[in-house]
């Protein structure tokens, strides 16, 4: 018996890598399949056959160049094998995205966030009601949907999609397992959405041999502070993470966070950290919820024609970023960082202060500076990071499922 379940699992471990080798490298042949696996032909050719027969693939041809010779067998995900809605709640909006089990996106909307005082208690309902219609538009059932991935700032349970607290509801938590039960049956999971940037950048770095990929870390700007960490573990295999690092103490003397406590580092550098430097507000002022792009675009405006206020709110941001990642660097390892998030339209502002804490670390003076750059497609990033994540579950429930039972 024990032979026997082993055996099961093996096969099915190895039918969701060759799906994953499909999802992340597009259609190939079973020759291309076997390269990208290390599995044995005939492993492949006994795999392929059963995600046939099971309704996960399907074959395609490709005409050889010049039209001559035989035409190269393809496989690919079946589309409609399954669908995937993809959620971002933003400081702003709420984006409804779906998506066909091949990754393909077939229809998209936002929403304003509501900033007004019952907007948590409404946004229940409100995501529920977007739901329906996203596949209403599509006349898709809901039960073809084989999973709702969710993704926001803040701090959620690693075990189950509960946002613990998040800088839109504060400590209003929200399980949206249970939320959506028993109306939808598709699997429901959460991630900080900065982890999902990191995963989706180091899948990137990870297809391009000659960077040797091994870790990066993605830092995410604007109304919070974000950062995400993805690195290659032992067997070769990319695992992403989201420590709290907005919310990790820069000063004991610094101003009030969104959080309820004093001197973190977002109170400092994010938005409304930035907003009131610049305006000398006490540092016991209550936080603004929101801080529009405009009037941040305003203080930067001001600081690049020399206001020394504006500068210096600008500097201490920087600094209290680049503090943090000294940090990260003596915990880890000299690692690269990108910058995204709607902040990186100051980051000629924030640099010089962000050098200025990184080199606090130990380790950056013996190795040097990190690799910093900019990545202006955080929204993108996001979404690959679901397509990634949630699709690669789903392979693993549809191999335990149809695979199995055929």
């Amino acid at each position: 018996m024990l032979t026997k379940s082993s055996t099961e699992l093996v096969r099915q471990q190895n039918s969701v890598l060759v799906l994953s080798a499909l999802r992340r490298g597009g259609a190939a042949s079973h020759t291309e399949l076997s390269t990208r696996t290390g599995l044995a032909s005939a492993t492949v050719s006994a795999i392929t056959a059963d995600l046939e027969r099971a309704g996960v693939l399907e074959k395609s041809e490709q005409q050889a160049l010049g039209g001559r010779g035989r035409p190269r067998v393809l496989f690919s995900q079946r589309r409609d094998c399954g669908y995937l809605i993809a959620v971002r709640i933003s400081s702003d909006t709420v984006q409804y995205s779906l998506v066909d089990y091949s990754g393909r996106l077939m229809d998209r909307f936002e929403e304003p966030r509501n900033h007004g005082a019952g907007g948590a208690d409404a946004f229940p309902g409100e995501i529920k009601d977007a739901l329906s219609r996203l596949v209403a538009r599509s006349h898709i059932d809901k039960d073809a949907v084989l999973a709702i991935s969710i993704s926001s700032k803040g701090t959620v349970d690693a075990m189950n999609p509960t946002l613990l607290w998040s800088p839109l509801f504060g400590g209003r938590q929200f399980d949206f397992g249970k939320l959506l039960a028993p109306e939808w049956r598709a699997k429901v999971s959460l991630n900080n959405e900065t982890l999902l940037v990191a995963q989706a950048l180091a899948l990137k770095a990870d297809k391009v041999p000659e960077s040797k990929f091994q870790a990066l870390a993605a830092l995410s700007l604007g109304h919070s502070i974000g950062l995400g960490i993805a690195r290659k573990n032992r067997q070769g295999e990319i695992e992403a993470t989201a420590p709290n690092f907005g919310h990790m103490l820069n000063s004991a003397q610094g101003g009030l966070c969104r959080c309820g406590s004093y001197g973190c580092i977002e109170a400092s550098a994010g938005f409304y950290g930035i907003l009131r430097s610049a305006f000398q507000v006490p540092p016991d002022t209550i936080p603004a919820k929101f801080v529009p792009l405009a009037e941040m675009d305003k203080i930067a405006a001001s600081a690049r024609q020399g206001n020394r206020m504006a500068e210096y709110a600008f500097r201490q941001a920087g600094v209290a970023l680049g503090n943090g990642l000294s940090r990260l660097m003596s915990f880890y390892e000299r690692m690269p960082v990108h910058i995204t998030g709607p902040g990186t339209r100051y980051f000629d502002l924030l640099r010089r202060g962000i050098e200025e804490g990184l080199v606090q670390s130990h380790e950056v003076r013996l190795q040097g500076m990190p690799q910093i750059s900019v990545n202006l497609e955080e929204q993108r990033l996001v979404f690959e990071g679901h397509l990634d994540r949630a699709l690669t579950d789903a392979d693993y429930d549809i191999v335990a499922t149809k695979v199995s039972s055929s």
